[in-house]
């Protein structure tokens, strides 16, 4: 006979706990409780079965695993909250009597705790952290944009600033941007980082109404975790390309609404500087503080020695060979052999059903890194202004994250590189219907056209896109079209390259009028042909002594004879023609069609429903594309009506 087990001694009831038992065995408030779950990312968890979870009981409780509460006994922020209670008594009891002297040094004594070791921990690489900054930068654009509350302090606001600018600074320094969207919750990016995708949501500047029925406790400790983790990983981010972090503040600027331009970016030192300083501090540190030194120390200074007596030499290595390769023939010859050789031996890349069907070359390396390098110096060429009326915090960024120059009006912020005036100006964005004054050198563009070059990967033709035109669609890059879905007509110039030479205005004057006058004159020849038969049956009728109108009554009769006649003889004439051509359009297709029914008989019964659930599906989605297909028909119908409506008039 087996062992007897009691109820509720194993399985579900020992491996899950509920949120009251987990309090009791922590002694701590449900506040802190959800911090600390918050903090450390335990979540809630369903079991298969609440009854057996629950011991028998069928009261509706919130479970957590028994090791997440048990891993929580032991962490050392656990200890902080306890001693802030501690200290929050005190104080309470200080200043209730008077006791001020008291109360500033216990002040000064606060409990402070960090949350570095709980980084480390929840994420133990550095890719792990930039695969969960989504959610990170998102609530920290969020909170850049709050306005200051009592719940809400300036501090959080300013610190969510500064990190937004420096992450910014970091993606155009390092030029990471690839994707951008503008939706109505707000404007997307998509950077690529390390080999990581990264998407986050910055919401529109404008004033912001704080919702009443948020509860800003919990948000607010999901952003005192988001703001130590995206310090951590701006820091590695500037430290891995060589530049100063935290970087410094003009106030000036940032006093002036000078906005990104405001943060100084300094490079690191050169490697010279940082071995004379090196060379200098050990040598000074020898020669006074050598003998305090103890033997760990001894040995680190001589490796470093010996480290920078070999820089230099590896320095100029480096340079020789950066400086022979590109003037070296027989280099360059070895090189497209490597080349050819790669090119005869590509890699096989697997597919899903485990074949090699497609393969990557080095050229297509090659390709796609060129590629890659144009798209990060897309507007090297161009010199933007922006005019007062268009978002310049987004389009600065991303402009600039391409390669682009940029210049705005003195009302947007100080620090603009140029001024209107600026004969080195290519396009103007603009967002008003009508400009005050034009320049001929450049082209006035609306905001869109920035956006849609992003996601297009070269400069779109700026024609759809000139101040006052309506704008063609502004599709999502992050979508991607599948057979069979609804997709509007994308811009007309898409894949022609950009021609800065812009026609002045009465050359566009000049095209409307010559195709009005084009259209007049196809009117005016239906009108003319009209005329010409009406003539030629009123001839008729003269010639056979009978009044007009009896003519054309007695016309419209024998047309209508000849209609039903034909129309009761269609089926049996052409029959033939038809039939063959049924058959040899149908040749093919009933094959397939006996297939597909062989296929739906050897299905089971559950195969056949979820075949016609897809079936379903698939219909369904037909008759939405068809039905926003007709009504963009009739909207392109009643464009032209009211157009001819318009000429009309005129």
């Amino acid at each position: 006979m087996g062992k007897l087990h009691k109820k509720g001694k194993a399985g579900a009831a020992v491996n899950y706990i509920t949120r009251n038992q987990a309090l009791k065995k922590l002694q701590v408030t449900l506040a802190d409780f959800r911090r600390l779950c918050i903090l450390k990312g335990i979540y809630p968890r369903e079991p298969k079965n609440k009854k057996k979870a629950n011991k028998g009981s069928t009261a509706p409780a919130t479970f957590y695993y028994a090791k997440d509460i048990q891993y929580l006994m032991h962490e050392p922020i656990l200890a902080k909250f306890r001693e802030y209670k501690t200290f929050a008594k005190k104080m309470a009891k200080v200043m209730s009597k008077g006791q001020y002297s008291t109360a500033k040094t216990l002040a000064e004594n606060k409990p402070i705790y960090t949350l570095d070791h709980i980084i480390k921990e929840r994420y133990p690489t550095f890719t792990d952290a930039l695969r969960d900054l989504d959610d990170a930068l998102c609530m920290i654009f969020l909170f850049a944009t709050m306005p200051k509350t009592d719940k809400i302090k300036a501090e959080a606001i300013e610190n969510c600033q500064r990190l937004a600018a420096e992450f910014q600074h970091y993606v155009l320094h390092t030029r990471s941007l690839r994707k951008v969207f503008l939706s109505i919750k707000g404007i997307y990016y998509q950077a690529e980082i390390k080999g990581q995708t990264i998407t986050w949501l910055v919401p529109y500047q404008f004033s912001q109404d704080v919702p009443t029925d948020v509860d800003f406790r919990v948000m607010l400790t999901f952003l005192e975790f988001y703001q130590t983790l995206c310090g951590f990983v701006n820091y590695k981010l500037y430290s891995d390309v060589n530049l100063v972090y935290p970087p410094k503040l003009d106030l000036k600027l940032d006093e002036g609404g000078a906005g990104m331009n405001a943060l100084i970016i300094e490079s690191t030192q050169s490697t010279a500087n940082i071995a004379k300083s090196i060379n200098q501090s050990a040598g000074t540190q020898s020669s006074v503080d050598v003998a305090s030194l103890s033997k760990e120390e001894k040995q680190r200074l001589q490796e470093s020695e010996k480290r920078l007596q070999t820089l230099s030499n590896k320095i100029a290595h480096i340079q020789e060979s950066n400086t022979d390769e590109p003037m070296n023939g027989s280099g360059s010859s070895r090189d497209n052999d490597n080349d050819d050789a790669m090119d005869e031996f590509p890699a096989p890349l697997p597919n899903l059903d485990g074949t090699s069907s497609s393969t990557v070359t080095f050229s297509d390396i090659q390709k796609a890194s060129q590629h890659l390098s144009q798209f990060q110096s897309l507007f090297s060429n161009c010199y933007i202004f922006l005019s007062r009326e268009v978002p310049r915090y987004s389009l600065e960024f991303i402009l600039r994250a391409c390669g682009g120059h940029i210049g705005w009006d003195a009302v947007l912020g100080e620090g603009s590189p140029f001024d209107e005036n600026d004969e080195r100006i290519t396009h103007q964005i603009s967002d008003r219907p009508t400009q005050g004054h034009r320049f001929l050198s450049r082209q006035y563009v609306q905001p869109q056209w920035a956006y849609d070059s992003i996601n297009a990967g070269k400069i779109l033709t700026a024609e759809p896109y000139y101040v006052g035109n309506t704008l063609p669609p502004h599709l999502s890059p992050f979508v991607e079209a599948k057979e069979g879905d609804y997709v509007p007509d994308q811009n007309q110039f898409e894949g022609q390259t950009e021609d800065l030479e812009i026609e002045s205005g009465d050359d566009d004057e000049d095209e409307d009028e010559d195709e009005d006058e084009d259209e007049e004159e196809e009117e005016e020849e239906d009108e003319d042909a009209e005329h010409k038969d009406l003539h030629q049956r009123e001839l008729e009728a003269e010639a056979k002594g009978v009044a007009f109108t009896e003519f054309e009554a007695k016309e419209n009769k024998k047309k209508k004879v000849t209609s039903k006649a034909a129309a009761a003889a269609a089926p049996a004439a052409p029959m033939p023609t038809t039939r063959t051509a049924g058959k040899k359009r149908t040749a093919a297709e009933a094959e397939e069609a006996e297939a597909k029914e062989l296929a739906k008989i050897m299905m089971t019964n559950k195969q056949q429903k979820l075949y016609n659930k897809i079936q379903y599906g698939k219909n369904k989605k037909a008759a939405e594309v068809e039905k926003l297909t007709q009504k963009k028909e009739q909207l392109a119908k009643d464009a032209k009506s009211a157009n001819k409506n318009k000429k009309a008039r005129k």
